[in-house]
């Protein structure tokens, strides 16, 4: 039948991976794009480049292979914002990122004008500039794109369907959700947000199932005419379907530039919870129709953007990978806690304004201290997440499956599972990802039959349990929630 390729469009770079018949991974190829910073906390990229990326890496990738591609798949990070122009295809702006707080004042100022329950009850979202809505609103004012029937609007997994299929403009319902303008109960694009956001439905894509036929390729792409585009997943929820976490209760966590912790909450939509997100994790076609699973989410947003700052920004590290060793060079901290609110605070407290803060420094602080509390700052986070989904689901997780590059220093997962008092597992594949992506394509294909084979195909690589005694963590947590009340409501400056 042939293998299939998942295009990870990521927020550094992108991914092409392939998986054979049997969910083995066969490789990947990879390619770096540039990060743009106009003003402080601004972040943009060129979707042109993006793009590039995507037919350079595929070329690669397909001439390693050689083999035929039964089906594509495509993940990406979520809320970036493309606009584009249909009938000559370029972009009409840089893409705004996820990461971008520009919006952050009129994000309060809806919030001010009572907005927020409206939000909240139909996206599952809160008022914050991470999700895409007032990205929209900002380039239709102050980023000169103008309203129109040539106006193209898509998060980046539209702009590369666009791109593969010479013009289809769809999104998956994923994607739709981070959006601020899908209603995630009636699973449509709602004109209330729409219409409070200056935005037409006209311009946004249509939006298919996760799992289903999008597309074809045009001879343009470097696999060649006429290969189905078929599943299309935020990076997130991706992670989810590729960790196999089917069943309600099962949770993840993607240690990537930020952090993401998803617990899967069954096919009916939950009531808003403060401090998560509800999202729509995937939409598949069964028996009676299309069917929706959701998701609560904890986004955190500086985890790997984390080290790095500290690679770049400080110099403290000359390599990522220096991390994990230098963090266990000591045994602790010496009472150095790093928050990285570096662009501000994600759930559970969603403060745009929270700023990096590092606190507890001695004269006897030195590099290794400062990384060990990065490190920590990880765990820390993902404990203030899932503590807050213990308390919205009344049971909390059994355990925690775990990808992305951190999830390589055993350190952190083990300081992880101390902090939770739950098993951290790391999966065998750590491109959980791209395997969610090629596993809703090929599964529309006929590759897999069912999610139960899919769960069949998944391993782990290792598991931490916890150590009996946590007292020391319980402590350890105390103290970085102290730094973070210390990091709060600091950018007062508009």
């Amino acid at each position: 039948m042939g293998i299939v390729i998942a295009i990870d469009a990521g927020t550094t770079g992108v991914r092409s991976f392939a998986v054979d018949e049997s969910g083995t991974p066969l490789g990947f190829t990879y390619r770096e794009f540039a990060q743009h910073f106009p003003r402080p906390g601004w972040v943009e990229h060129d979707a042109a480049e993006i793009w590039d990326a995507v037919v350079a890496t595929l070329a690669e990738l397909v001439a390693t292979t050689d083999q035929p591609v039964a089906a594509i798949g495509i993940t990406n990070q979520r809320e970036t914002v493309v606009a584009w122009d249909r009938t000559t295809g370029r972009p009409l702006h840089r893409a705004i990122v996820w990461q971008d707080r520009r919006t952050a004042s009129r994000c309060e100022s809806l919030e001010a004008a009572g907005h927020l329950a409206t939000v909240r009850s139909t996206t599952g979202l809160v008022l914050d500039p991470y999700f895409s809505g007032t990205k929209l609103e900002w380039l239709l004012g102050e980023g000169g794109v103008k309203a129109g029937p040539d106006l193209a609007f898509g998060t980046v997994d539209s702009w590369l369907v666009w791109n593969l299929t010479g013009g289809v403009h769809a999104t998956d319902s994923s994607n739709a959700s981070r959006t601020l303008l899908y209603d995630i109960g009636a699973h449509t694009w709602s004109s209330e947000m729409c219409e409070l956001f200056g935005v037409s439905a006209g311009s946004l894509p249509e939006v298919l199932p996760s799992s289903g036929r999008f597309g074809v390729t045009t001879d343009a792409i470097p696999t060649g005419a006429g290969v189905p585009v078929s599943g299309i997943a935020g990076d997130q929820q991706a992670a989810l379907f590729g960790q196999a976490c089917f069943r309600p209760g099962q949770a993840k966590n993607t240690y990537g530039t930020g952090s993401f912790v998803l617990m899967n909450v069954g096919t009916s939509c939950p009531e808003p919870v403060d401090g998560l997100l509800t999202t729509v994790a995937w939409t598949l076609d069964g028996p009676q129709g299309p069917e929706t699973t959701y998701a609560y989410e904890g986004a955190i947003f500086a985890t790997g953007a984390a080290i790095q700052w500290l690679r770049d920004g400080l110099g403290i590290i000359d390599d990522a990978a220096e991390t994990g060793p230098m963090a266990e060079s000591v045994s602790n901290s010496g009472g150095v806690v790093f928050v990285p609110a570096l662009a501000g605070l994600g759930s559970p407290y969603w403060d745009p304004r929270a700023r990096g803060t590092i606190i507890g420094l001695t004269r006897g602080s030195g590099r290794a201290e400062i990384v060990r509390a990065t490190v920590e700052s990880m765990a820390f986070q993902t404990r203030d997440v899932v503590d807050a989904m213990a308390n919205a689901s009344g049971t909390g997780i059994t355990d925690l499956r775990v990808d992305g590059g951190a999830s390589v220093m055993d350190l952190l997962l083990q300081i992880q599972a101390d902090q939770l008092g739950v098993p951290v597992i790391r999966s065998a594949v750590a491109e959980t990802t791209a395997l969610g992506a090629a596993y809703l394509a090929g599964l529309a294909e006929g590759v897999w039959s069912s999610q139960a084979e899919l769960a069949d195909h998944w391993t782990a690589d290792a598991t931490f349990s916890p150590t009996a005694n946590r007292d020391g963590s319980d402590d350890a947590y105390a103290h970085w929630q102290r730094a973070v009340e210390r990091s709060r409501r600091w950018d007062l400056s508009d």
